[in-house]
């Protein structure tokens, strides 16, 4: 049984989604930018990825670039491709290794918490996102809503 008052705002529900993984993306994107490029290419060569400066630059841009258009609910079908490759990629070549869980809580000190490397986990919630927002529509005060309006008119 569904709530009218929660049928009435069902069409929000991809805002929060492209709120998360539009910002979460660019985010990454930007960090690796702002440490340097170089940092995550060298990342990238000593775990054998082939082609790692193109491979590293590739990453960054789509980070950057389809975080923001997903933000923007801009061309979110099209830039989920590449971001959900992406999320693919790092869950089998860095993740799995750990395990299924984002969080490992290895101690607790004076200095603070310490934690052990993530699992899939968080690139597993990323691609249900990116696929809802695929499957459901960028929602509301998306750029391809206000696309689509102006081709309909």
């Amino acid at each position: 049984m569904t709530l009218p008052a929660t049928k009435a705002l069902a069409h929000w529900s991809a805002l929060p989604l492209r709120l998360i993984v539009g910002y979460g993306f660019a985010a990454h994107g930007y960090a690796k930018l702002a440490r340097g490029p170089e940092v995550f290419i060298d990342i990238l060569h000593a775990i054998g990825v082939p082609f790692p400066a193109v491979m590293g630059w590739a990453t960054i841009l789509v980070e950057l670039f389809g975080g923001l258009a997903v933000l923007l609910g801009a061309f979110v079908a099209w830039v989920s491709a590449p971001m959900a490759a992406i999320l693919l990629v790092a869950a089998f070549t860095v993740h799995l290794p750990n395990g299924f869980s984002s969080i490992k809580l290895l101690s607790v000190t004076s200095a603070g918490a310490r934690f052990g490397q993530p699992g899939y986990e968080a690139d597993l919630l990323y691609l249900a996102c990116l696929t809802a927002l695929v499957l459901g529509g960028a929602g509301p005060l998306a750029v391809d809503g206000l696309q689509w309006r102006q081709r309909k008119i």
